[in-house]
């Protein structure tokens, strides 16, 4: 990956700790000047000092503390961005959190709504911050981080769940926006896969009566095994961000499962086609004859 980004700027968003952290090395590595944010800025400061020493000399390694739910934050760090790199070609939404564990009916109320602030809005007030200094360039990436909570019901789990299935359509529908206006900015999703991060370990603390006692159980296998490595998931998003990938868009794409080193390859098979997108399946997707008209 040496070299991919070299002459991009991108901000990072969650870039302190686990695939975000994993993000913001592979975008260095791969030549990129970064701008990382988290809200616990004691942890900020110690990844750019061990990223920072990763960089050539004409690289730049900046960190801001932001809350991503918070508008005037985020238009603070886009504006930092453009002073300080200069520009930026691509935003990487990586910050989220599981929020609340348990039962919908009884969860914590505010627990709830904050982890919809967080994954959700967390992901839509950066690209409203973004996409006006995108368009004026005609030229830009977005990644939103999502995951299996996007695609399967995922009981227990159920503010995650729905930020996270919001966060795929709100890809799509930003995507075909941009392709209507003509504007040459991609927006695409990415499923990482089962990580070992802190959010396997809240699962764990929280115990088989509040998570469930099969997914409980997964949680115990993947931290046994290792779960899938953060790098897969940062690899893809260099790809995203990188030129190889222009015109690929509107789609959630898993580092895990798909092919996507060739994806380019295949931009002909899914213009025009639904494939890596969120869909309704109807009785004749499942060889039923009844209920179409």
């Amino acid at each position: 990956m040496t070299g991919q980004l070299s002459g991009r700027s991108a901000i990072i968003t969650g870039a302190n700790q686990g695939l975000g952290k994993a993000i913001a090395r592979a975008f260095i590595e791969a030549g990129a000047n970064v701008l990382l944010c988290a809200r616990d800025m004691t942890l900020l400061e110690q990844t750019r000092d061990e990223l920072a020493p990763l960089a050539h000399a004409d690289q730049k390694v900046i960190i801001q503390r932001c809350d991503v739910s918070n508008a005037a934050e985020v238009d603070q760090l886009v504006v930092t961005a453009i002073d300080q790199l200069g520009t930026f070609q691509i935003l990487v939404n990586n910050a989220g959190v599981y929020g609340p564990k348990g039962l919908s009916e009884s969860v914590d109320w505010a627990e709830w709504t904050r982890a919809i602030e967080i994954n959700l809005y967390g992901t839509v007030l950066p690209i409203r911050a973004t996409l006006p200094h995108f368009r004026a360039a005609n030229y830009g990436k977005i990644i939103n981080l999502s995951g299996g909570g996007a695609t399967n019901p995922l009981p227990r789990f159920s503010a995650y769940a729905a930020s996270k299935a919001a966060v795929v359509r709100f890809t799509e529908t930003i995507a075909v926006e941009m392709q209507e206006l003509g504007a040459k900015i991609d927006v695409n999703a990415v499923a990482p896969g089962a990580l070992n991060t802190r959010l396997l370990d809240e699962v764990l603390d929280a115990g088989p009566d509040v998570v469930g006692a099969q997914f409980y159980q997964r949680a115990q296998v993947q931290k046994k095994t290792g779960g899938t490595s953060p790098e897969k998931g940062a690899h893809l998003c260099v790809y995203l961000a990188s030129a190889a990938s222009d015109g690929i868009s509107g789609r959630l794409i898993s580092a895990v499962w798909d092919p996507w080193e060739t994806l380019a390859d295949h931009s002909d098979d899914m213009k025009d086609s639904d494939i890596y997108m969120l869909r309704r399946i109807v009785p004749k997707d499942r060889g039923q004859n009844w209920g179409d008209r």
